[in-house]
């Protein structure tokens, strides 16, 4: 897995690299210092995951995502933060970002890494159990309306409490492929992008 680092701390930057380079399976293709600099690294080199600081200066790691997002819509980018802020949370949910982890939880790196390299959504412990209070849920919303049956509605169900699609397949006695088919009838019929928007017009829509 090829990874890109960018942090404004170029001794974090530094500490980070150490830690995913004794993982055989990961390699660091470049560290960079700013959001800029980030969307430059990311068009040079198109990582398999971005893993990257949210507080920096010039241009922070939200506004950077969403510039890369923009541009390359299946971008895996993992946001890495020593502040779990109410604020961010949202924004890097609603922009589309693959994972949002605290950098003191170092043991969560490399397998928040890997998770997100297979496409499965990740959020710290301390960040998920924030999510559904802050999506501010809307009065009951009518599925129906859109052609979501109701096998649809229950795999909605499962990707907004965080299952991959193979944990959604075990739970409901399905296959991972017919499960895939579902999760791209849903995005069709509500006009999403990715399983992240999903969970969140799910909390929206409660």
């Amino acid at each position: 897995m090829k990874i890109i680092i960018v942090d404004d701390d170029c001794l974090v930057a530094g500490a980070l690299k150490t830690i995913l380079e004794a993982n055989e399976d990961l390699e660091v293709l470049a560290t960079g210092s700013d959001g800029s600099e980030a969307v430059t690294l990311y068009r040079k080199h198109r990582p398999d995951v971005l893993l990257m600081d949210i507080r920096m200066k010039n241009v922070n790691g939200l506004e950077a995502a969403a510039a890369i997002l923009s541009e390359f819509p299946d971008a895996r980018i993992l946001l890495l933060t020593t502040f779990s802020d109410d604020e961010y949370i949202v924004k890097a949910l609603k922009i589309g970002a693959k994972g949002y982890i605290l950098k003191q939880d170092y043991a969560s790196i490399v397998p928040s890494l890997k998770a997100v390299y297979t496409g499965q959504t990740v959020f710290g412990n301390e960040i998920s159990s924030k999510i559904p209070g802050l999506l501010q849920p809307s009065a009951s919303f009518d599925y129906a309306a859109l052609e979501i049956n109701g096998r649809e509605l229950e795999i909605i169900g499962l990707i907004a409490d965080g299952l991959s699609n193979k944990e959604i397949a075990g739970k409901l006695y399905l296959s991972e492929g017919t499960v895939r088919n579902y999760l791209s009838s849903i995005l069709d019929k509500l006009q999403l992008r990715d399983r992240t928007q999903v969970a969140i017009f799910y909390y929206q829509h409660l």
